[in-house]
């Protein structure tokens, strides 16, 4: 860098003399040009001060300064704030002072706070004036100090899933320290974007589906289907209908929906039972109403097409398909279409980009078959998140940290915190939140968080209100 500056200096240098005439004996005075050591600066999670070092031309031929301005991108300047220099900065600008015969000159760059993942902070510096009467800016005049995105320490979080109707799907990111939230009812099916070809049905709705012996999708009539749709249904409490739901644990290879064969007379109709509306009423403190009127019945059919799926669906009483091609997209785990709307939807955040989903679940109860649960968290299983739960007997939560951590005890099933961090009340009684468990989570990234939950209910104990604190175990 040193041998690059000095090149543009003598370039500049001869362009200047260049212009004086060759018998001009008039002394020349040699400008003293300021430049800064390198274009950009960054800082890992783990470094918090740096100099960022000024390159002269020439040695100082006298004492001066270089004051230097600069422009701060989500970062305030002070004690109390991302940063501070040494000296200090007034109103945006630092004064460095050189002496006579110093070479180069320096300030001192301190981070006082990392940069959230998904969070840029970074300040542009740059070289304003040079107090030496022929000094000068030039070359490397300006540099750009980044702040390396790192997992967030910790908080506190509340999931709006939106009170005791829960209308809202909420993908929490705890690295970013962030919430996405998506009305549960805004898709039916997600078409898995990886190397299989697999669709699951939205199990926060209750939906469920089951195959047919048909392959074409019109000529199927509601008279076909009349009796099997008495069964296929969520909370029927027959032990059987937990085959027409998707794998609770998160499975993908054990969908309600068959894996979509290369073989089109490979692929059946299927019966899809919608589930139900989201509810609408007030209900009684510590109840919900997640569930309103049922949303009907389609009939599918899905094949392989040249990049994702090509889908066909129509009304049970309907001898005409509609017809629609849903792309993969590698940025994300699904691609979601509503039948209700007949049009793709955002729902599930990008790869990496969500740790917990709070949402409405379809959950199976052991001689009862799938049953619907609320207040349900579910882990991220497909991009490698996984929890395991604590008891406050074993070891106080704020006292754990790495030393407790067993990672035998991680679980890849998605439900590893499930309903576990709640009780659910009953006649008279409240639900309420347990009181001696928390959670390990291990994030897709590899960062350790533990999580204990603050609050089911509001002040007035209405459900659908959770809230939590965690903290990144180093």
């Amino acid at each position: 860098m040193k041998k690059t500056f000095y090149l543009l200096f003598a370039a500049v240098s001869a362009l200047v003399l260049g212009a004086c005439s060759s018998d001009d004996d008039a002394a020349v005075q040699e400008d003293f040009v300021v430049a800064f050591e390198n274009p950009s600066l960054s800082f890992s999670a783990e470094e918090d001060t740096k100099d960022v070092n000024l390159e002269f031309s020439t040695t100082a031929p006298h004492d001066g300064t270089v004051t230097i301005g600069f422009t701060p991108t989500n970062v305030v300047y002070g004690q109390d704030e991302d940063f501070v220099t040494t000296p200090n900065a007034m109103e945006n600008e630092i004064i460095v002072d050189f002496s006579e015969g110093d070479e180069g000159a320096s300030f001192s760059f301190r981070k006082l706070k990392d940069a959230i993942e998904g969070n840029e902070k970074s300040i542009t510096f740059q070289i304003q004036s040079v107090s030496l009467e022929n000094g000068l800016a030039g070359g490397t005049t300006s540099i750009l100090v980044s702040f390396e995105e790192t997992a967030a320490l910790g908080g506190t979080m509340a999931p709006e899933v939106g009170g005791p109707n829960q209308p809202n799907q909420v993908y929490v990111d705890l690295s970013a320290q962030n919430q996405t939230a998506v009305s549960r009812d805004s898709w039916d099916l997600g078409f898995y974007s990886g190397d299989e070809f697999r669709v699951i049905i939205n199990g926060s709705l209750y939906m469920a589906a089951a195959e047919l012996d048909a392959i074409d999708i019109d000529a199927v009539t509601e008279e076909d289907v009349a009796e099997l749709q008495t069964t296929v249904a969520v909370g029927t409490f027959d032990p059987t209908n937990t085959a027409y739901i998707d794998s609770p644990e998160g499975d993908l290879s054990k969908t309600a929906i068959s894996e979509i064969s290369a073989e089109d007379s490979e692929n059946k109709v299927y019966l899809l039972n919608l589930g139900s509306e989201v509810g609408t009423e007030d209900p009684d403190a510590g109840s919900v109403d997640i569930t309103d009127d049922p949303r009907g019945w389609m009939k599918i059919r899905i094949l392989q097409s040249e990049n994702g799926y090509t889908l066909q669906y129509a009304p049970l009483d309907s001898d005409a398909h509609t017809e629609v091609t849903i792309t993969k997209d590698a940025a994300y785990n699904f691609q979601y279409f509503s039948l209700k709307n007949e049009e793709e939807v955002m729902a599930q955040p990008a790869q990496g980009e969500w740790d917990l989903l709070f949402t409405v679940f379809t959950n199976e109860i052991t001689g009862a078959g799938s049953y619907g649960y609320a207040d349900y968290i579910v882990t991220n299983r497909l991009d490698g998140v996984e929890a395991y739960q604590v008891e406050n007997e074993s070891v106080a939560y704020a006292d754990f940290n790495s030393e407790g951590v067993d990672a035998t005890l991680f679980e890849e099933d998605q439900r590893a915190i499930g309903s576990n961090w709640r009780n659910g009340g009953g006649p008279g009684t409240l639900p309420s939140l347990k009181e001696n468990v928390y959670f390990v989570i291990k994030d897709s990234a590899g960062n350790l968080y533990k999580l204990k939950f603050t609050s089911l209910l509001d002040e007035n104990g209405t459900r659908g209100y959770p809230s939590f604190e965690y903290a990144l175990i180093q």
